[in-house]
């Protein structure tokens, strides 16, 4: 329970006083801590979708440009109040101009200088009855009050339309409207239009600003979540790999003492403990894939699609319309049937992107068997002009699948656009060579 401070009474306060104390916290706040605190507008950007467009030269004076519509309209108040004061016309003018300039380096006190400035400015007139406000003070406060509002926070403007007001009735009152025309009321109104248009670009910008940060994060979390699904889609294909594998190894061990005739004991000990350990790491396997299997999962009924399969692949493709042709190089031998998936996998994704986004163009699929892996490398040239079938854009989710693949393999990818303009996929998958001596 907080203390109580001194000269509370220790009884809970109205929510009217709450609300009273908070919003003189917030007139503290914005209108009186660090009111004279040195701020400076700074310059506009250079690489904005305005400035960008100028010269280099242009630009280096464009991006002061807000200073100079700034120091226009204190001009504009310096002349007005000039004009509207037949003795002592420069010293009015001066008045009027200096809290305009200040707002480019203190903006809060600006405000608090053009109140004080409005007096000042009346005490030398000599022909003209409008109190408070003289034409130049007039002028000169409306500009002030824009520029701190843009340059402060929307409540700072509703203290200074609030402060505005309390000194204009104040004014009238003490000093008697009778003998003056009172132009409070407009300056009142004037005001208002101005610090609501900058309220609502303050509005407009921060909703704007959240809503960049929002789909920021949101496409961040839309990556993380496919790179998650691509590496649980990849565990249950190398699952269905290794657990075929394993498989095979329990029943071959089970099934290897039967074909020896009177084998020795020690031998017959170590098959039923390679059958043990098979079925222990494939009890384990399926363990550990049922954490990321989803519940409407079914596995495949055919195996695992290798490169031996790809001409079907090439077909399917070709029957939706893109042609493509194939190429192999190097000896073809059989590789481990995950770098085989994986081979398959990444030369499906990229024809399938060739699809999406050039429909109509060709393709071209080139596979080298080297010593120490294998190469692909997956083309497709720029799209044809006209075409009756528009690209379908995507969100590049299947260049980070690919990437995913490669990278569980330990080997390397390229993904960019080709000199003639359409893209190009290279891949090489490392496969370690097993000597006749260690096999």
């Amino acid at each position: 329970m907080p203390t109580p401070r001194p000269g509370d009474s220790g009884r809970p306060r109205s929510p009217e006083f709450r609300m009273a104390a908070d919003a003189l916290r917030g007139l503290r706040q914005d209108l009186f801590h660090h009111a004279f605190a040195y701020d400076p507008l700074p310059p506009l950007r250079g690489d904005g979708p305005l400035t960008r467009r100028l010269s280099p030269r242009a630009r280096q004076y464009a991006v002061w440009f807000p200073h100079g519509v700034v120091a226009a309209a204190g001009l504009i108040s310096a002349a007005i109040a000039d004009t509207a004061v037949h003795d002592l016309g420069l010293l009015s003018a001066l008045f009027a101009l200096g809290p305009v300039l200040l707002t480019l380096l203190r903006p809060v006190g600006a405000f608090w200088l053009s109140l004080a400035a409005a007096p000042v400015i009346a005490l030398f007139g000599d022909s003209w009855g409008e109190w408070p406000w003289p034409a130049g003070a007039f002028v000169c406060h409306l500009v002030v009050l824009t520029v701190v509002a843009l340059r402060t926070r929307p409540r700072a403007a509703a203290w200074m339309w609030a402060l505005t007001a309390g000194y204009g009735i104040t004014s009238e009152l003490v000093f008697g409207a009778d003998r003056y025309f009172s132009n409070t009321a407009p300056m009142l109104v004037v005001s208002a239009f101005l610090l609501l248009a900058v309220t609502l670009r303050h509005i407009r910008r921060d909703a704007a600003q959240e809503v960049t940060a929002q789909q920021t994060v949101t496409e961040h979390e839309r990556s993380r979540r496919t790179l998650l699904e691509e590496r649980t889609t990849i565990a249950r294909e190398l699952h269905d790999v290794v657990a075929h594998h394993m498989s095979v190894v329990a029943i071959q061990a089970e099934a290897a003492p039967y074909r020896v005739e009177n084998p020795p004991p020690e031998l017959e000990r170590a098959f039923v403990t390679i059958r043990e350990n098979a079925v222990a790491a494939l009890t384990e396997l399926r363990r550990v894939l049922g954490v990321v299997r989803a519940e409407d999962y079914e596995a495949p009924d055919a195996p695992q699609p290798t490169l031996a399969d790809l001409d079907a692949l090439l077909a399917n493709v070709r029957d939706a319309g893109l042609d493509v042709e194939k190429t192999v190089t190097g000896a073809v031998r059989e590789l481990p049937q995950g770098v085989e998936l994986s081979a398959y996998r990444i030369v499906q994704e990229a024809l399938s992107n060739a699809l999406r986004h050039a429909p109509g163009a060709g393709a071209r699929v080139e596979i080298g068997y080297v010593l120490g892996g294998l190469g692909l490398r997956i083309v497709n040239g720029p799209m044809p002009e006209p075409t009756l079938v528009k690209p379908s854009p995507g969100a590049g989710h299947g260049i980070t699948g690919m990437r995913e693949r490669v990278s569980m393999l330990n080997g390397e990818m390229t993904a960019g656009p080709a000199p003639d303009g359409g893209y190009e996929v290279t891949v090489f998958l490392p496969v370690a060579t097993v000597n006749e001596g260690d096999a």
